[in-house]
Order: structure tokens, then C-alpha cells, then sequence
């Protein structure tokens, strides 16, 4: 960045830049604005940095995020412990939660099958799925894999290793976006929605 500029800017501008959606010019506005604004503002920012880092874990039952072990959504007794949806990211157990139909538990991956990208299966929390559907108190499987190859590979992956097992395995239906025009569809989107429409 050049002698102009002093080295705790550059150093923040480059650790805001390796954030995902950030780019240079992104980082360099962050880090001036937090510069010109008040300290108690950049302290604040420090402090849940931090604390992101040193109160968070991992649920040992679905792998959400959470502060307490279990998470509160595996320790509520009113939600349905037969019912887990298989999700990629703790940010998809949150979609889920946001249509305040769903009262089911979760299971948290970590990511999608992917060997572009050198993921494979046990980079992923797929092992522990099969050992929750082992317990025997799991009747049924969503997979709520986001939709695309990698989220298809990894829902087929998930039904194989799952199959005989005594569950039985669903997976999120697909169609048309609410208020969306059929001109404006891709072609594989509109096949799936004709393959799963439903009676009326």
C-alpha cells in the first residue's frame, strides 16, 4: 500500500479483505470509517471479535453453533427429536427457523461434498449424522442440502449411507419462487417444479 499509508491501517485493511464478500475497496472503507469513528465503537468490535472466538462451540449433538452444550434446540423437549433436517451451514439452520414452521432438530455439516475443492465425505459431519440415526430415535431425514451439484452430491452421499437403516429420508422440494414469472425460469428449475407439483 505504499509508506503513506501506516502499518496498523494496511494490517486491517488486509485482514478485511480475507473475509468472504470483502473486497479491497470494501476493507479500505471499513477501516477508515472505523478510524474517524468513536473509540468506544472499535472497542465494541474488539470485545464480540472476541467473544465470538472464546464463548462459541460447537454442539457435540447437531454441530450448531451455540454457547452451552447441548445447544438450546437439541435441549427444548417440545421439539421433535424423531425429525432432524440436514443442513450445510449453521446460516441454513437459521432460514429454517425463520419460517417458524419447522420443530423438528438439525444436524449441521459443515460444508458440501465438493472434490473440486478437495471436500470430501469425511471432511463433513456425516459420520455423526449416521451415528444419531444409529440411536434409533430418528424416524425421518430432510436433507436440506442447498440445491446444485455439490448439494446433490452430498444429499445422494448422505441417502446411501443412510439406506437400511430404518429411516426414512426426505429431501427439501424444489419448484418456482413465490411471485416469480415462468418466462423468467431457467429450464431446470421449471423441470423440477413439474416434476414435483402437487394435487390440488
Amino acid at each position: 500500500m505504499g509508506s503513506a499509508v501506516p502499518e496498523p491501517v494496511t494490517k486491517l485493511i488486509e485482514a478485511f479483505s480475507r473475509l468472504p464478500g470483502i473486497g479491497p475497496k470494501t476493507a479500505s472503507r471499513l477501516t477508515f470509517f472505523l478510524l474517524r469513528s468513536p473509540d468506544a465503537l472499535s472497542a465494541e468490535l474488539a470485545d464480540a471479535l472476541r467473544d465470538l472466538k472464546t464463548q462459541t462451540r460447537f454442539c457435540s449433538l447437531c454441530w450448531n453453533i451455540t454457547v452451552a452444550d447441548p445447544c438450546p434446540v437439541c435441549a427444548d423437549s417440545k421439539r421433535d427429536g424423531s425429525l432432524i433436517a440436514v443442513v450445510e451451514e449453521p446460516l441454513d439452520v437459521l432460514a429454517l427457523e425463520r419460517t417458524g414452521s419447522y420443530n423438528g432438530k438439525y444436524h449441521v455439516l459443515h460444508g458440501a461434498i465438493s472434490p473440486v475443492n478437495g471436500i470430501g465425505p469425511d471432511d463433513l459431519k456425516i459420520r455423526e449424522l449416521v451415528t444419531r440415526v444409529n440411536g434409533g430415535k430418528v424416524l425421518e431425514i430432510i436433507i436440506a442440502t442447498n440445491p446444485g451439484l455439490e448439494g446433490d452430491a452430498t444429499a445422494m452421499y448422505i441417502q446411501r449411507e443412510l439406506t437400511g437403516k430404518g429411516v426414512k429420508i426426505t429431501r427439501l422440494a424444489r419448484g418456482l419462487p413465490v411471485g416469480g414469472d415462468l418466462e423468467y425460469v431457467d429450464a431446470v428449475t421449471l423441470m423440477r417444479a413439474l416434476q414435483g407439483r402437487n394435487e390440488l
